[in-house]
C-alpha cells in the first residue's frame, strides 16, 4: 500500500510539473554591465562594477540574475594605508511587479552571495621601513533590494537599483545603474 501510495504521489508531482516547466523560460537572455556606489558600514563610499546575466524566467514574475561585484576602498590616514576589498558572487530572484506601462518593470529581489574579502595595512615607521599585513575571509551575505528595468532599444534595457548586503561585519547598501544586452535566442 505504501508503494502505491509513493508512486501516486510522484505521478502527480511528475504531472504539475510539466505546465510549470512549460511556464518557465531558463537560459542565456541577456548580459549587462553595472557601475555603483558602494557605501560599507563605518568606512566611506567606493566605487563598484560588476556584470550580471539575466537567466530568464523561473515564473511569470520571477527572473533569476547571478552577479559578480567588486568595490575596493583605500585611506591613508596618520601615515596608516588601508585597503578593503570585496568580489562577490551570487544570484538573485527578482519579482517584477505587473504594470499598465510594459516598458518599466519595477522589482523587488533578494539573493545570496559569496563574499571574497582582502585587508590590507601598511605602517610606516620611520628607520623601520614598512610593516605590512594582509587578511582575507569569505563569508556568505544576503542581498535585499528592488529597482526598475527600462526599455532603451529592443536590444538594450537601463537597470536602476538600490541593495542591501547583509555580510557580517562588512554590511553594504549599493546604488547601482546598469545596462544589458539582449542576446538572440
Amino acid at each position: 500500500m505504501k508503494q502505491k501510495a509513493l508512486y501516486l504521489v510522484l505521478a502527480l508531482g511528475l504531472l504539475s510539473a510539466q505546465p510549470a516547466a512549460a511556464q518557465s523560460k531558463i537560459g542565456l537572455h541577456a548580459i549587462g554591465a553595472n557601475a555603483a556606489f558602494v557605501s560599507p558600514e563605518n568606512l566611506d563610499g567606493a566605487f563598484g562594477l560588476g556584470v550580471f546575466a539575466d537567466l530568464g524566467r523561473i515564473t511569470p514574475e520571477i527572473g533569476l540574475e547571478p552577479v559578480i561585484e567588486f568595490w575596493s576602498r583605500s585611506d591613508d590616514q596618520f601615515g596608516i594605508e588601508t585597503t578593503l576589498r570585496d568580489v562577490s558572487v551570487g544570484m538573485r530572484g527578482k519579482y517584477y511587479f505587473e504594470v499598465a506601462n510594459p516598458k518599466i518593470r519595477p522589482f523587488a529581489g533578494a539573493g545570496l552571495g559569496l563574499h571574497f574579502l582582502h585587508a590590507e595595512t601598511s605602517v610606516s615607521v620611520p628607520g623601520f621601513g614598512n610593516l605590512n599585513g594582509s587578511g582575507s575571509d569569505t563569508k556568505l551575505g544576503l542581498d535585499l533590494g528592488g529597482g526598475l528595468s527600462t526599455t532603451l532599444n529592443p536590444k538594450n534595457d537601463l537597470q536602476a537599483e538600490a541593495w542591501y548586503g547583509i555580510v557580517s561585519d562588512v554590511n553594504q547598501f549599493a546604488l547601482r545603474v546598469g545596462i544589458s544586452h539582449k542576446l538572440n535566442m
